[in-house]
């Protein structure tokens, strides 16, 4: 009997020690474990089966992250319109460096691909209209986007296309638009896109942009068709969360464009979610999340509030809006903040 009581104390003991472990692990940790399991128990969804990558940071620290199908978060992937956010940035930087204003005219910038005739409003267009969508061109995204990749000169085809709309009315999605930003920014810094990502963000840790496609004139395709890994996409998406500094507090892109990127200027006629200079908007689980998106749902999303980023990728078999996966990514977002606002906050 006696042998039975000190077996059952010890053991008793023991579980106690294990309690206490855990109830002493840091906060980052409890937060940590709910995540990941999270992101093991997204494997057997089967709404999510084209999820290849599951990425998330809090405060600069990977909580979790997970590879789907043989996939890894350090293989290049195409990460498609959410390359949309990064020409925002360069263009960002651009105007801090003086070379571009967000209210400047387009048109004395690429008057030789201008139509012989032009729409009186082309001379409307301003760098700000590109960038929230809002030219008034007809759009070459969607079923038009064929045929625009096809023609021998993209940029003389975009600024051909007739209006519309006003510069500054709807909201009219098109990759044409950040296509013109990439050849506006080739002219006026005399180098390549690609060049300039590599000297602007090159000191951000991590960060690397791999194959892309260029244009029948070399330029490279703005907003789309650019291979980055989920490491990397995630690095960008941290630069943005901390306010545009490296972490050893380089400033890269200033916080004042983050801000007019991140404000609301229009909505998206598809999903009514805000846009902005390059960056959706929407509030997901009751918090305020910017989020940059790529066809067949390449994520990365920022969530101010709770220092957190968050890299989703996924094929590119199909899209992403129209069959429901885009909003279970929102839904999995949704899940992720809930376990990550119930974690027992920090000391200080």
């Amino acid at each position: 009997m006696f042998r039975f009581a000190a077996a059952l104390f010890a053991r008793i003991v023991a579980l106690a020690l294990v309690v206490l472990t855990v109830l002493a692990l840091p906060a980052a940790a409890q937060v940590a474990a709910p995540v990941s399991t999270l992101l093991e128990e997204l494997a057997s969804r089967q709404e999510l089966e084209p999820l290849k990558t599951v990425i998330v940071a809090r405060d600069g620290k990977i909580l979790s992250e997970r590879g789907y199908r043989g996939n890894r978060v350090t293989d290049p992937t195409n990460i498609k319109s959410a390359s949309k956010s990064i020409i925002s940035a360069l263009v960002g930087i651009a105007i801090d460096k003086g070379l571009l204003g967000p209210d400047q005219k387009i048109a004395p910038i690429l008057k030789a691909d201008l139509p012989a005739s032009p729409d009186p409003r082309i001379n409307d267009i301003t760098i700000g209209n590109l960038l929230s969508m809002q030219a008034g061109l007809g759009r070459l995204s969607g079923p038009n986007y064929g045929r625009w990749v096809a023609s021998s000169n993209w940029v003389r085809t975009a600024l051909a296309q007739p209006f519309d709309d006003d510069p500054g009315g709807e909201m009219l999605y098109s990759t044409a638009s950040t296509h013109l930003l990439s050849a506006i920014l080739t002219k006026v810094s005399g180098k390549s896109t690609l060049a300039l990502a590599r000297d602007w963000l090159g000191p951000l840790e991590g960060f690397g942009i791999g194959a892309w496609d260029r244009d029948p004139q070399g330029i490279y395709l703005g907003g789309n068709q650019m291979a980055m890994s989920p490491r990397s996409l995630l690095a960008f998406g941290e630069l943005y969360r901390n306010g545009g500094r490296t972490a050893s507090g380089q400033q890269l892109v200033s916080s004042e464009w983050i801000a007019a990127s991140w404000q609301h200027r229009t909505n998206s006629r598809f999903s009514g979610d805000e846009y902005g200079y390059g960056w959706f908007g929407r509030q997901i689980a009751g918090e305020e999340v910017h989020f940059a998106w790529g066809y067949g749902g390449q994520m990365l999303y920022i969530v101010p509030s709770l220092d957190l980023t968050l890299v989703m990728t996924s094929a590119e078999s199909g899209p992403s809006a129209r069959n429901g996966y885009r909003d279970a990514l929102h839904l999995v977002l949704g899940e992720i903040i809930t376990r990550v606002k119930a974690a027992p906050e920090t000391d200080g």
